[in-house]
């Protein structure tokens, strides 16, 4: 029989509804099917018709991850948009690589995970050496990034600040990821983190008047936060 997962009351913190199964977020249900035991099932389930749209599911060594919440419009939607933005015009006006906004399925065997970034970026050098390859899905298309891409993007919320953290933050170490870039808005000040992949770790760039040197892009970055005419957050991602 699956399990059917349900959270009684809203929550702001991840609690255990089955073992080996974590969920956050509003009240919401989802029935994980009992064949999903690991990594390679994991993905299987990810390629079937059975899931709905939208739905934030992470595989996290051994952990299947559900996030039903929902995302804030200003502190995660907007912001995330501004980085989707900059980064696209980047990466496309350079010829880069591959990337990819929040959607994407990216899982990594080495470090037994696979779920969805905020934000993925693939060069062509971790293409052509097959770093990281495009998986197709069952019927037609590519589905799925899998290996180490260069840099991946998480923006924190409530409901994925351990998973952000401390759990990712090994996991892409272990994947292989040459950069983990952190951004938390929930409250004033922001931060903005770019995470440099090291022999025993991720280590935190130095800060330049605010400016963070990305060696994968070969750019620095710095992020602001002002108040539109409507009081609203309004953040702008500077590149030079």
């Amino acid at each position: 029989m699956a399990t059917v997962l349900q959270e009684p009351e809203p929550v702001t913190r991840p609690s255990v509804a089955a073992r080996g199964v974590t969920v956050v977020g509003e009240r919401g249900q989802l029935t994980v099917p009992p064949w999903v035991v690991d990594l390679a099932t994991f993905r299987r389930w990810m390629d079937s018709d059975d899931l709905p749209e939208k739905l934030r599911i992470w595989y996290l060594k051994g952990e299947v991850w559900i996030d039903m919440s929902k995302e804030q419009i200003f502190s995660h939607l907007a912001l995330k948009n501004e980085f989707f933005y900059v980064l696209t015009g980047l990466i496309k006006a350079g010829g880069l690589g591959l990337f990819l906004p929040d959607g994407l399925l990216l899982s990594n065997v080495a470090a037994d995970i696979s779920g969805n970034p905020d934000a993925t970026f693939i060069s062509n050098a971790a293409l052509d050496a097959n770093r990281a390859r495009l998986v197709e899905g069952k019927e037609h298309g590519f589905v799925e990034i899998e290996g180490s891409p260069d840099m991946v993007l998480e923006v924190v919320s409530d409901s994925s600040t351990r998973k952000d953290l401390v759990v990712l933050r090994q996991a892409y170490w272990e994947a292989g990821v040459r950069e983990y870039w952190l951004v938390d808005a929930r409250r004033e000040p922001l931060t903005f983190d770019v995470l440099r992949r090291t022999a025993k770790g991720y280590a935190a760039v130095r800060k330049q008047d605010g400016w963070l040197k990305s060696a994968v892009f070969g750019k620095s970055f710095r992020l602001t936060q002002q108040r539109n005419a409507r009081g609203h957050p309004e953040f702008t991602l500077q590149m030079r």
